[in-house]
């Protein structure tokens, strides 16, 4: 089951999220194609999006993150919901990499730091808000982390992961983020460096041990108190509706355009791989409806 566990420690003066998420990337691992590197590069972002998802307090809000390096693997694009469902795409899912001499991923190489990430936010607003900053690593964690330091002024440590297995499925993916609150001392400050500095592996932990092992690791040495869990999925929102809408905004000379002589058009969701069949007499019922409504 994908989650999100919250946990507050030091007095409030600390709150842990770990998100779990293997079953919401591998999801959109297999609805794109990815190769394990595109794979780790969008479930990264799947799961920085899902955690500012759920921190966020509108019920209808959402948040957008798209990361840009100017890398091979083009854009990658993460949207969730105000409970920390996601769903996203990436511009060439088929990219691939050798290996590190690590023996990791090179998610930094494939993603590029020759750009920005930006995180937009709509909560029901006239205009969403948008912030942006250069990216430091291509690592999409550390890019996540800064964004935060720099846009929203929030210090803050996380790490996120996805473990390939050796059948190309997602065998672990999540990550964590620990906010500091106002007051917290430098003592609690070294304190979590030192934890996160020495603790195992991310997606080891998620793979061999499960998230409790990770509240343990990162907040050791202080006393901690689970607060409470949200379950997650990937999610879609797209509908036939949502799609006969999209396309009627583009006026009545493109709309004849497109439909001309009976003409059906296909509509593809970036998101799902759906696909939607628009034809003249459909997309004309709908725009009848939209007037019969606003009458």
């Amino acid at each position: 089951m994908d989650r999100i566990i919250h946990a507050t420690a030091a007095d409030g003066l600390i709150k842990m999220e770990v998100v779990v998420a293997r079953d919401s990337v591998e999801k959109a691992r297999t609805i794109h194609d990815c190769t394990p590197t595109a794979c780790a590069a969008l479930g990264r972002t799947l799961c920085a999006a899902s955690l500012l998802g759920n921190m966020m307090k509108e019920d209808n809000g959402t948040v957008t993150i798209r990361i840009n390096g100017g890398g091979p693997i083009g854009s990658i694009t993460a949207v969730s919901d105000s409970s920390g469902n996601v769903r996203g795409f990436v511009d060439n899912p088929h990219t691939e990499l050798p290996l590190r001499a690590d023996g990791k991923l090179d998610v930094g190489a494939a993603v590029g730091k020759d750009g920005t990430i930006t995180v937009s936010k709509d909560i029901g607003l006239k205009e969403p808000y948008i912030g942006s900053v250069e990216l430091v690593s291509g690592e999409i964690a550390e890019d996540f982390t800064n964004y935060l330091l720099v846009s929203e002024q929030v210090a803050s440590a996380s790490a996120l992961g996805v473990l390939v297995d050796t059948d190309l499925s997602v065998r672990a993916a999540g990550g964590f983020l620990v906010q500091l609150m106002p007051g917290a001392g430098d003592e609690l400050i070294t304190k979590l460096e030192d934890n996160i500095f020495l603790m195992d592996a991310l997606t080891t932990v998620l793979d061999e041990d499960g998230p409790e092992e990770l509240f343990r690791q990162v907040l050791k040495g202080l006393e901690y108190h689970m607060v409470g869990t949200d379950e997650i999925s990937y999610k879609c929102y797209c509908s036939e509706e949502r799609v006969l809408e999209a396309v009627s905004c583009i006026g009545n000379d493109e709309l004849k355009q497109l439909f001309g002589d009976g003409k059906t058009i296909e509509v593809n969701c970036q998101f799902c791989d759906r696909v939607y069949s628009i034809g003249p007499e459909k997309m004309k019922e709908y725009i009848l409806s939209k007037k019969d409504k606003n009458i």
